[in-house]
């Protein structure tokens, strides 16, 4: 008898292929990226030589002028093979984010380009945010693995992937050459198995009780994932 072993069988289940579709939370909206309508809001808060560290660790930008900046956004909103999401406090574009990287056979996404402006940054829009597309990626698409990778020199990413309840996986070395500099890759992941738990994190964190009358969070999200520190 063949002894050697074989991972476990996997549900049929047939993904479905993300949309324009808008996503709705207490705090923020996800569109569909379109350059003329977030455009202008978005480069009012991210346009300035002290932003340029926005860019350090993605393979695009700082840009000179808003003319680059619209093309760019026009070139991503068209992409074939990714799904932008402008991200909006209710009124303006503050940041966007997309769906790719996408393996229907293998029930595989990615979430990246992340771009928080820093209206956006380290507030509970920008968790909101990510726990949407999360949760679209789950219990709307039916994936089952959902990925994170950034520069594994970016610290600050890596800890958002933790913090949001994503594992680290390890480096990939001398993935990828941005900008004519090596660039190391973290991987993280988060599975369909792992979900449910994490959606319950996300919505207590999120939840109207959790936040003083300050608006400060009580809970931490990173506590609520087994994260040392938020």
């Amino acid at each position: 008898m063949d002894s050697q072993p074989i991972g476990a069988p996997v549900d049929p289940v047939t993904p479905l292929s993300p949309s324009r579709v808008a996503l709705a939370g207490r705090f923020v909206l996800l569109q569909p990226l379109h350059a003329d309508k977030h455009g202008p809001a978005l480069w009012e808060v991210i346009r300035g030589e002290a932003n340029h560290s926005l860019w350090r660790y993605l393979p695009y930008g700082p840009f000179a002028n808003h003319g680059e900046f619209q093309a760019d956004l026009k070139m991503k909103a068209a992409a074939a093979d990714s799904v932008f999401f402008a991200i909006l406090d209710k009124a303006n574009a503050r940041g966007y984010a997309a769906l790719m990287r996408i393996v229907p056979e293998n029930r595989c996404i990615e979430v990246g380009n992340v771009l928080f402006a820093p209206p956006l940054q380290r507030t509970p829009a920008a968790t909101e945010a990510m726990y949407l597309l999360a949760r679209y990626v789950f219990d709307e698409l039916h994936y089952r693995r959902y990925e994170w990778k950034c520069d594994a020199l970016h610290a600050r990413s890596r800890r958002a992937a933790l913090r949001l309840g994503f594992q680290f996986e390890g480096i990939f070395r001398q993935h990828r050459i941005v900008k004519g500099h090596n660039r190391d890759t973290a991987w993280f992941s988060m599975l369909d198995s792992e979900w449910p738990e994490r959606k319950a994190n996300f919505e207590r964190w999120l939840a109207p009780e959790n936040f003083d009358t300050s608006g400060k969070p009580i809970h931490s999200l990173s506590h609520l994932n087994g994260v040392p520190h938020e």
